[in-house]
């Protein structure tokens, strides 16, 4: 089942609303886009639309956060980055209660080119002091973690896809900064954030096909990541393969590599992207052309276990 990434949190946001009268919505002019229309329709008084203005977005919830309310930023992905200074010095670097939440992460804003998908996010947010990073895999993941983010003390980075999002629970049962074990293998350890989870979970399946047993890691939370269940599950792998819709250099691949370079040496695939993106009208034509599917997967791994 296919559902929207946007729909949830907006729907979200007026259920955690209601139940908190200190959250406060800013938004960056793209309030039909990210679905924080929702909100503002519930909650006028608490909503802010800053207009095309990343910068100032970010700083006013710097304000409303110490003034005690809890603001929730959201934006394209891409753009919010123009806000990373502000992000560094402003929100990590005074460990401010501010919730960023951007959507249209990733190639899913496939119809705009590679000016509107954000594939550095990631890396971005995870190098600074004190931010939580956080990848819900699906729609159903979104109010379940988005409700943790809220109720964490701290900067949080909560990044959405656009509307692709391939059912993987029904109730998750979902713990900030602990990892999900989806699926339990031998020869293979599948660990993905994201859309990349379906992914995860659809390579698995043809692996077996194929007789390769796989596992399969929902990484939700990448900072801090959860080594423990990392380590744990790698140690019966012969190979682990890191699957994100995010560069190579910086994101779920490199957080992977940096525990297991340290404390377990073990060969390791990351998949994710090396270049920019570009404008498609299929997303999933996306995915395929930068290796983003379960059969070019399988085949990766075929070839590092023969």
């Amino acid at each position: 089942m296919i559902e929207s990434f946007r729909e949830a949190f907006g729907r979200a946001l007026v259920e955690l609303g209601g139940e908190n009268p200190n959250i406060v919505v800013l938004d960056a002019d793209v309030k039909s886009s990210t679905k924080t229309a929702y909100f503002e329709r519930a909650f006028p008084e608490r909503f802010i639309q800053v207009g095309i203005s990343e910068q100032d977005m970010v700083s006013m919830a710097g304000g409303l956060a110490i003034g005690g309310k809890i603001p929730v930023v959201s934006a394209f992905a891409a753009f919010l980055m123009r806000a990373w200074e502000q992000i560094r010095n402003t929100i990590a670097r005074d460990n401010l209660n501010v919730k960023l939440v951007p959507t249209h992460s990733g190639f899913s804003d496939h119809m705009d080119g590679s000016s509107h998908q954000c594939l550095e996010d990631i890396a971005l947010m995870r190098v600074l002091p004190n931010m939580t990073v956080v990848v819900p895999a699906d729609a159903p993941s979104v109010p379940v973690l988005l409700r943790q983010v809220v109720e964490l003390e701290g900067p949080v980075y909560m990044r959405l896809g656009r509307d692709h999002a391939p059912r993987v629970y029904d109730s998750p049962k979902l713990e900030l900064g602990k990892a999900s074990v989806l699926r339990k293998g031998s020869d293979v350890l599948l660990v993905a954030a994201g859309v990349m989870v379906s992914v995860a979970l659809e390579t698995a399946r043809k692996l077996e096909e194929r007789g390769i047993s796989a596992g399969v890691i929902d990484m939700h939370t990448i900072k801090p990541l959860d080594e423990e269940t990392l380590l744990k599950l790698a140690s019966k792998a012969e190979l682990v393969v890191t699957l994100e819709e995010h560069s190579i250099h910086g994101g779920l691949g490199g957080a992977v590599a940096e525990v297991l370079s340290e404390k377990m040496p073990k060969r390791l695939i990351r998949i994710g992207t090396t270049e920019f993106g570009r404008s498609s009208r299929d997303y999933f034509a996306l995915l395929e052309r930068y290796g983003l599917t379960a059969e070019s997967v399988v085949k990766k791994v075929e070839v590092m276990l023969t």
